[in-house]
């Protein structure tokens, strides 16, 4: 049996009793699908108070320890394609790049080429940081294929580790503006939400219980009024997977366009067809970090790309 190049430990709480082993894993870790973690129990790779266990169904028991080993992944050796690339720095060791709507970050099942990975590799020569692995080279944090704006990634292991330090310690600055439903109110506030995998859709991320999930705080400012609608400024104070979708979403105001959080007004659906709008309004416009080798502070703007301000122009009130 391969080494796991990562491991998953924690305490099972008083909330996880009697759940499957599976069901409760996958709350806990949400980076994992169900189907994953069972895949992983059955190949022997959980350990509950130092035995091993290869039944999914087994039931928690309160206050075990439990450890579940990641092996590296399979993936093929991405490679490099003359991809075009929105890049607005760049320099020996990282570069800060503006992703397009519609470009998926790194290769995954259904997306095994035509990524940001493929064209960095490109770009840079090969010439990333390997701590990602062969599936995903260089990358530091990621955003939802169909979310535009900034992303940093790394050209060395020195950077990507500066850089990932700081990502894990919420000191980068990230923020997104957001065309949302409604009106928010108040309309200056914070969310706060553990979020994790949906119980009634794995595909989904859900805002979940205490000692579920991950702790996820967003921070949020109407900026402006529109059609029964609103543009809002985000401030991630953490970074989780769909996290100003769920946050939005929990209280009421649903991103426009989003496939998987939104029960979009009928108003809206008419304006989303005739602006042939498909995907979330949201998009990643500053991004604040202190450079890794330089010890300096960088900050970098995008304007809200040209299909989220013509939704803007039609919203005007």
């Amino acid at each position: 049996m391969d080494v796991p190049v990562s491991k998953y430990e924690g305490t099972f709480l008083q909330s996880h009793a009697g759940q499957r082993i599976d069901s409760a894993l996958a709350d806990i870790i949400p980076d994992l699908s169900r189907e994953r973690i069972k895949a992983l129990i059955k190949d022997g790779r959980l350990s509950i108070d130092g035995q091993s266990v290869t039944q999914s169904s087994a039931k928690v028991r309160t206050d075990t320890h439990y450890c579940l080993g990641v092996p590296a992944p399979i993936a093929a050796k991405a490679l490099p394609q003359d991809i075009p690339l929105n890049i607005v720095y760049e320099d020996e060791v990282l570069l800060v790049l503006d992703k397009p709507a519609g470009m998926v970050v790194h290769p995954a099942a259904g997306h095994a080429d035509g990524t940001l990975v493929n064209a960095l590799l490109h770009h840079c020569e090969g010439q990333l940081s390997g701590i990602g692995g062969v599936a995903r080279p260089g990358i530091v944090h990621r955003i939802d294929k169909d979310t535009s704006g900034l992303l940093v990634a790394a050209k060395t292991d020195v950077a990507h580790v500066g850089l990932a330090e700081q990502f894990a310690d919420h000191s980068v600055t990230r923020q997104y503006y957001a065309i949302v439903q409604g009106y928010p109110n108040p309309a200056k506030g914070t969310v706060t939400g553990n979020i994790g995998r949906s119980r009634r859709d794995r595909k989904k991320m859900a805002i979940v219980p205490d000692g579920q999930g991950k702790h996820a705080v967003t921070h949020y400012e109407m900026l402006e009024k529109l059609s029964e609608a609103a543009l809002v400024r985000c401030q991630l104070e953490t970074g989780r997977t769909h996290q100003v979708r769920v946050h939005m979403a929990s209280i009421g105001h649903s991103l426009l366009g989003d496939p998987n959080y939104a029960r979009t007004h009928k108003a809206h659906r008419a304006l989303l067809k005739e602006t042939g709008f498909a995907r979330q309004a949201l998009h990643a416009a500053t991004l604040g970090f202190i450079h890794p080798t330089l010890d300096e502070e960088m900050f970098f703007e995008s304007k809200i790309p040209a299909d989220m301000q013509e939704l803007l122009t039609h919203l005007c009130v």
